[in-house]
């Protein structure tokens, strides 16, 4: 009789268990009062969109809905694919200048990622690319958010960046008896070949470089080129053979052309790009990463915010001749993808960026697409994200006004959806 009833409840049990799996996920309808379609550039009214299983399965008008369909209300909202940063450091913030950052562990720079990547994704920024860590604390962020244990953006993680001794990719803060240099530090083409092998070894889905000196670094030169083009050849050519996207850090027009030349897919900032430059990067097909708000931030804010004089003095250097350059790439149709440098400033306040864009000549429908379609292709997610179309997860932004007649609305994002899970809904 026990064995029977035993019999009887494992029977159940599989039969409730085939049951819960056969049943379909629910599916959630999000009703739009507008739907900026990032292809066409067209404004659509009274918009549905299906999303079952945390992707998008049919964007319409007159869409008939499941029975059991869950609504969301987005009627008096503009509609938009999540957007993306290409140029985040989401382990670091605006309080890690200078010396003060040799004080932070590598366990506090992630649980500052931790609250970083947040607000980064409640700010409506549903991808973003971290190109940089001090060592692999982005990866162990990366694999946190995919595991469901916190929330952020899904997480495009660099690892250490790559650079020379001494360069703007190394750490120059310590004095000479301390022996000290940053985790990327390789120099010579089979070092550099190695060292890329090790970052990707421990998890990076991108390799990052630098190829010209830096503004907050101290000691080097933002117009002077690190790397040879024999270096920067051999780490493309193993990075890419590894399967893995390049984005070189480049303010120097020399180096930015050293970079290019040597293949690398995203050029990062490129604030004193040259006609040559430009001419090189539509030929190669490269995309341009420009961080714009970042320096008029430096400049606006940064003596309060605490950034150290040597920064700020080669920020005022390169802001005199950055807006003409950036704005003929922008002018001559070079491909731009949207990019943030969150850390210098405040995490959160990403959205700053499009104004500062369209400052420099972009229409407010270009900026969009940068961080839609453009980011997308860019990171090569273009499959996955960067527009509402079916098939393609369910990241999903809301704003309160038009966009495309003031930009800036995208600074007070009011609704997250990513992955169909909502994070915000102030409607």
């Amino acid at each position: 009789m026990l064995k029977r009833l035993l019999f009887v409840l494992l029977l159940l049990g599989l039969s409730a268990g085939l049951l819960h799996a056969e049943e379909a996920p629910r599916a959630v309808a999000i009703r739009t009062g507008r739907l900026l379609d990032v292809r066409t550039g067209e404004l659509k009214s009274n918009v549905i969109i299906l999303v079952r299983d945390g992707r998008i399965v049919a964007v319409g008008q007159n869409l008939r809905l499941p029975a059991d369909a869950e609504v969301i209300d987005l009627s008096q909202a503009t509609v938009l694919p999540g957007l993306i940063d290409a140029h985040t450091h989401l382990t670091s913030d605006h309080r890690s200048y200078g010396y003060h950052g040799l004080g932070l562990s590598t366990q506090r720079q992630t649980l500052i990622g931790v609250a970083a990547a947040r607000k980064v994704l409640e700010a409506g920024f549903t991808t973003v690319r971290n190109v940089g860590a001090t060592t692999y604390e982005d990866i162990a962020l990366r694999d946190a958010i995919n595991d469901g244990d916190i929330p952020g953006p899904r997480l495009v993680a660099g690892g250490p960046s790559l650079g020379t001794t001494g360069g703007h990719c190394d750490e120059n803060l310590l004095p000479a008896e301390y022996a000290h240099r940053a985790r990327g530090v390789a120099d010579g083409p089979w070092a550099v070949r190695e060292k890329v092998r090790e970052v990707v070894k421990y998890g990076a889905d991108v390799i990052k470089f630098c190829a010209t000196g830096g503004v907050l670094s101290k000691g080097d030169d933002p117009e002077a080129p690190q790397y040879t083009l024999e270096e920067m050849q051999a780490l493309v050519e193993e990075a890419h053979q590894l399967g893995r996207r390049v984005a070189a850090h480049a303010h120097g027009a020399e180096g930015i052309k050293l970079a290019v030349r040597a293949g690398v897919d995203t050029i990062e900032h490129s604030t004193l790009i040259d006609a040559e430059g430009i001419a090189l990067m539509r030929e190669r097909g490269a995309y341009l990463v420009p961080t714009v708000y970042v320096a008029e931030y430096i400049m606006e804010e940064g003596a309060q915010a605490g950034i150290p004089d040597y920064g700020l003095r080669k920020m005022r250097a390169l802001m005199e001749r950055r807006d003409p350059s950036l704005g003929a790439a922008f002018a001559a149709g070079v491909k731009v993808a949207f990019g943030t440098d969150t850390s210098v400033f405040p995490h959160g306040l990403g959205g700053r960026e499009f104004a500062a864009m369209v400052r420099l000549g972009m229409t407010p429908l270009a900026a969009i697409r940068s961080a839609t379609l453009v980011a997308a292709e860019a990171l090569g997610m273009e499959k996955e994200v960067g527009s509402l179309e079916p098939g393609k997860q369910a990241d999903i932004i809301a704003v309160g006004g038009n966009p495309l007649e003031d930009v800036r609305v995208l600074e007070r994002v009011k609704f997250v959806m990513k992955g169909g899970r909502v994070y915000k809904n102030e409607f």
